[in-house]
């Protein structure tokens, strides 16, 4: 639930004077999230938000609504800052995204996910620095693997981008992202293609919402109705992302399952070295 903060860190000396960008920011935590928590509670839901901390501290009333449905709230850095800065600089954003949490929702995040999922390796350091269990930001598998590091370990719930709602329903001018806007049956037919492929893998199946965009009307209204049906189907589990890990633990613990394994740092430099 990124709300307005992509337009103030997009536009930073103006962006107080930019309505159409914050109104639009803004239906997210005020118009479409009750509708959505809604909809997990008729359903019986739970699930994983990712919210940044300014949108925490500015939307203080929607992060308890929230908490008080059961439902996981993860970092998501601070005002959706692109993470790649220096060290300093990383550190100072991702700590203070955890004052936010700590102030507002009373505990540490267990998971994190990096702005437009450009993790580095400082904020993966950090992460295992603050005890934060899993990230959510990188693509190296279908289903969730682990990361090692030589400073410790932590789970990887991954991503793409085929089931994220911003390519099919963004359009965003102010940010130079100018894409045709799919319509809601057109735009959601990818995703639930990508779901049967996981279904009939026995696999992992993350669908990425912005309440801003998939929380209108028409859209939500074809996804309830899709997790309606979904909830009928045999060998389905709907779980927040922390529940994962959880599970994880014990398939190990068990010795009925070893994740994967991916080793950072990748490379130890830029691949092109010195070119001058």
């Amino acid at each position: 639930m990124d709300a307005d903060s992509l337009i103030h860190i997009a536009k930073p000396e103006d962006s107080h004077d930019r309505l159409y960008p914050i109104s639009m920011g803004r239906y997210g935590p005020l118009v479409a999230l009750p509708r959505i928590l809604d909809t997990y509670r008729r359903l019986g839901l739970k699930q994983s938000f990712f919210i940044p901390g300014w949108c925490l501290e500015t939307y203080p009333d929607v992060a308890e609504a929230i908490l008080k449905d059961g439902h996981e709230i993860g970092h998501h850095g601070y005002l959706h800052e692109d993470p790649i800065k220096t060290r300093g600089e990383q550190r100072e954003w991702f700590e203070r995204t955890l004052d936010a949490h700590l102030r507002i929702c009373g505990q540490k995040p267990r998971g994190y996910r990096a702005p437009v999922y450009n993790i580095t390796h400082e904020v993966v350091d950090l992460m295992i620095e603050h005890g934060i269990r899993y990230d959510s930001s990188m693509m190296a598998d279908d289903i969730p693997y682990r990361l090692d590091t030589e400073g410790g370990s932590l789970y990887e719930m991954p991503v793409h981008w085929g089931t994220d709602d911003w390519p099919p329903f963004a359009h965003y001018d102010e940010i130079g992202y100018m894409m045709p806007v799919r319509g809601p049956s057109q735009g959601l037919a990818g995703f639930w293609e990508e779901f049967e492929a996981q279904y009939d893998a026995g696999g992992f199946f993350m669908l990425i919402i912005h309440p801003f965009l998939t929380g209108r009307l028409a859209r939500w209204k074809q996804v309830e109705a899709w997790i309606a049906k979904t909830q009928e189907t045999k060998d389905v589990w709907f779980a927040t992302l922390d529940e994962i890990a959880d599970h994880m633990d014990h398939l190990q613990k068990d010795g009925i399952w070893t994740p994967s394994v991916e080793r950072l740092p990748y490379y130890d430099g830029p691949i092109l070295g010195d070119t001058t």
